[in-house]
């Protein structure tokens, strides 16, 4: 009995323990949803703040190794550079965490045992010792600043909480790197590690990242710039204190090593390209380019250093283009960004200029590809009207019968617009437009002749762009700012043809590999441009790896008189190249399918086996492309086929006709060069001119209207007096159109009315050879001698 009633009593106990229990865990359960509640409720009434909400346009535009290169501040002037959990060293990481939250990985964004042991302290020093803040709690400080009062920390407590919710232990790790106070404007580690130090915060040694790690404990007082003692000091006590994370080896080295900093200046590499990117930032609070920071830095000092010998008010420009990934190295768009009087905020690599003769290269190529050149075809450097356009060249002279090498290696004038006139200005400008080089012409106007030299604007950036082209395969491409920017190409002209205007602008051609004519500079691929009134220079050159585009002149457009692309551009464009890692390769590039080298012929163009030799004045060893030797472009003077056909006297040889020997005839034939040449031939070109008339034989009698020099005759002697002034032969000129062009041995002595003929000086015993010729092509000559 008395077992019985002590069984019931013990199931009555365990019936009232297990509802009492069940009702626990109803009571708990109802409290842990009335917390959870409670938590949700005050989590949606307040948010946790934005990181950085109280200063949105901080912004921080880097090269592409991530080197700062100009910092936007936010409102309260503070530099931040963004960095990844990845891109910071793990010694800091690990000086952080061992040093201020050994227990962060694990505790909920509060350590309550720090945090006893920080109350006891207060209650037994009557000061705070320690904080017993957690990395998590610093965080919430950082974004939600509060007083340093009890009531604070408790605020700080439970915002660390409600960041342990919302973000994983990197995420908020990597907010502590950002935006840790580092001491006066600057804010997370990456900033401080190139402010103070000079590098990225991967690269930071031992000794380094524990100065880091302690510097926001109070970055007013370790600052290592100014107060370098203290700053070594707290460093030292951050390295004992990790004595059991790091060898003693190497915290025995990180304690001998000096704390030292260099003053903080603001980043200023590539102001502009800079400036140009923050317009289109959209809140982005880092934007990393695709420059070199090294390179740039070079680049800059080189544009300084030139400036300093120009003239005031003047400005340069560079720019450097990777050409396999088009990516730009470095960007210049002044010579000093400081210098207000050069106008240096105005961004000459964007800027709309005259290119000068920069397009010549574009067209000689287009025409390749046209078929209407090779790169020795004939063309004429001599007075031309173009529908009446006359153009002229630089050096206000002329060199007669040209190739197509010689015409773009000298930037010779007039045979480019002879080229542009058979290619058509329209269908130019549409192809570099095709190819991305964007042209702009005054309102109104309509492409003509004169684009070739410079008529239409472009800028610097579309140049380079463009010249890209050829070592790319006639690729052209958008220069590249930033690593994220997509690659756009476009077909510029075929391989064969970049290639042949390349080693025309490289070495001058065939010919001109022979002789050397460039030099030192060999390897490098350049033109020059000089816009009228020397507005603008220009100097352009291509190698293998690189393009560098130069650009120098007053970005007002005031003229800088005696400053051209040879004289002032180009030596700047030299230099950047000598400064840059492996830009010109030695080994001899092979020529692309297509193109080949032949023997052609002067004055009809054809190759040497497509034609009689005795119709072939002279030789020369061109590139072909597809195989093509295009004839000369036609007379536009004389018309009619290039060839005279003609009757000789088969005994001696001599022109003649039925009426005039008793000797069988022969049929002969000589090559016509076209008749705008005929004044500017030498003997060695005439070699192949019909031979005279046979004794008493009568030529046939002139046009009427021929141009015909008076005054004197070819043969005529004219003495000096013994003593006296040197004499004067005052000619005169019939039959001519327009103003006369005068010819003395060769060299263009003026151009006069025909009505006011021309004074040739004697000064000199000797022979005398005089050519005067007009608009329409007609000429005479006549050869005097002096005694």
């Amino acid at each position: 009995m008395t077992q019985r009633l002590a069984a019931i009593r013990a199931r009555t106990c365990r019936g009232a323990a297990r509802v009492r229990a069940s009702r626990a865990l109803r009571v708990g359960a109802a409290a842990l949803v009335v917390i959870g509640a409670l938590a949700f409720t005050a989590d949606r009434l307040f948010p946790l703040p934005t990181p950085g909400r109280s200063a949105p346009f901080a912004l921080i535009v880097t090269a592409r190794d991530g080197t700062p290169l100009r910092a936007f501040p936010d409102k309260l002037y503070i530099w931040r550079n963004p960095v990844t959990l990845e891109q910071v060293s793990p010694r800091y990481v690990q000086a952080l965490t061992g040093y201020e939250d050994r227990a962060f990985w694990w505790h909920p964004g509060v350590n309550p045992f720090a945090l006893v042991r920080a109350a006891g302290q207060w209650i037994v020093h009557r000061r705070i010792v320690s904080g017993g803040s957690t990395i998590t709690m610093q965080v919430a400080r950082m974004i939600d600043p509060t007083p340093r009062t009890l009531r604070g920390k408790l605020h700080q407590i439970l915002r660390a909480l409600q960041l342990e919710a919302h973000f994983s232990k990197r995420e908020i790790l990597t907010l502590y790197l950002n935006y840790a106070p580092m001491g006066g404007v600057l804010e997370g580690v990456d900033a401080a590690s190139r402010a103070y130090l000079g590098k990225p915060a991967s690269n930071l040694s031992y000794a380094e990242a524990a100065m880091l790690a302690v510097l926001p404990q109070a970055p007013s007082l370790l600052r290592p710039d100014r107060f370098p003692h203290r700053a070594q000091q707290a460093r030292d006590k951050v390295l004992h204190r990790l004595a059991d994370r790091w060898p003693q080896t190497v915290i025995d080295d990180a304690l001998t090593e000096p704390v030292y900093a260099q003053t903080i200046r603001e980043p200023m590499l590539a102001p502009l390209l800079a400036q140009r990117l923050k317009r289109t930032a959209h809140g982005r609070l880092r934007i990393t380019t695709t420059l070199d920071a090294d390179l740039q830095s070079t680049v800059e000092a080189q544009l300084l250093d030139r400036v300093r010998g120009l003239p005031r008010h003047a400005s340069c420009a560079a720019l450097v283009l990777d050409n396999a990934t088009l990516e730009v190295r470095a960007y210049a768009g002044s010579a000093d960004f400081s210098d207000l009087e050069r106008a240096s905020h105005v961004d000459m690599v964007r800027a709309w200029r005259s290119p000068g003769s920069t397009l010549k290269p574009f067209l000689y190529g287009f025409a390749l590809d046209a078929g209407l050149v090779d790169s020795e075809s004939l063309l004429a450097d001599v007075p031309q009207s173009f529908g009446g356009y006359q153009p002229g060249n630089f050096e206000q002279s002329f060199h007669g019968a040209v190739s197509v090498s010689e015409a773009l290696t000298r930037s010779l004038n007039v045979p480019a617009v002879q080229v542009l006139d058979q290619y058509g200005p329209d269908r130019f400008v549409g192809k570099l437009r095709q190819g991305g080089l964007k042209l702009r012409f005054p309102r109104g106007a309509t492409p003509n002749l004169s684009v070739i030299l410079g008529g239409a604007d472009t800028s610097l950036e579309y140049l380079v762009g463009a010249y890209a082209s050829f070592a790319r395969g006639g690729m052209a491409g958008v220069p590249r700012l930033t690593s994220d920017a997509p690659l756009e190409e476009h077909r510029m002209m075929s391989a064969g043809a970049a290639f042949i205007v390349r080693d025309i602008l490289e070495s001058g051609g065939p010919l001109g590999r022979a002789v050397e004519e460039r030099g030192n500079n060999r390897g490098v691929a350049w033109k020059t441009g000089t816009s009228f009134g020397f507005r603008d220079a220009w100097a352009v050159g291509v190698t293998d790896r690189y393009t560098v585009g130069v650009w120098i002149g007053r970005p007002d457009g005031t003229p800088n008189p005696g400053y051209f692309g040879a004289n002032a551009a180009t030596p700047l464009m030299m230099s950047i190249f000598s400064a840059l890692p492996d830009a010109v390769e030695t080994a001899q590039r092979k020529p692309p399918a297509g193109v080949t080298q032949a023997q052609v012929c002067w004055p009809l163009g054809n190759t040497v086996d497509a034609q009689p030799s005795d119709l072939c004045a002279e030789q020369r060893r061109a590139w072909l492309l597809d195989g093509i030797a295009p004839p000369t472009f036609p007379d536009a003077i004389r018309g009619g086929e290039p060839v005279l056909r003609y009757a000789v006297d088969s005994e001696t040889g001599l022109r003649a006709s039925a009426d005039c020997t008793s000797h069988a005839l022969r049929e002969a034939e000589s090559p016509l060069w076209p008749a705008v040449l005929e004044p500017w031939l030498d003997e060695r070109s005439r070699r192949l001119d019909p031979p005279r008339w046979q004794p008493g034989c009568t030529p046939p009698a002139r046009a009427e209207g021929h141009l015909a020099i008076g005054g004197a005759s070819t043969g005529e002697i004219v003495r000096r007096s013994y003593g006296g002034q040197a004499p004067q032969l005052h000619l005169t000129v019939s039959g001519a159109r327009g103003s006369v062009g005068w010819l003395v041995n060769g060299a263009l002595a003026g151009r006069a009315p025909a009505a006011n003929g021309w004074t040739v000086p004697l000064a000199q015993p000797g022979e005398y050879a005089i050519t005067a010729f007009d608009e329409s092509g007609r000429y005479d000559r006549i050869t005097v001698e002096v005694r």
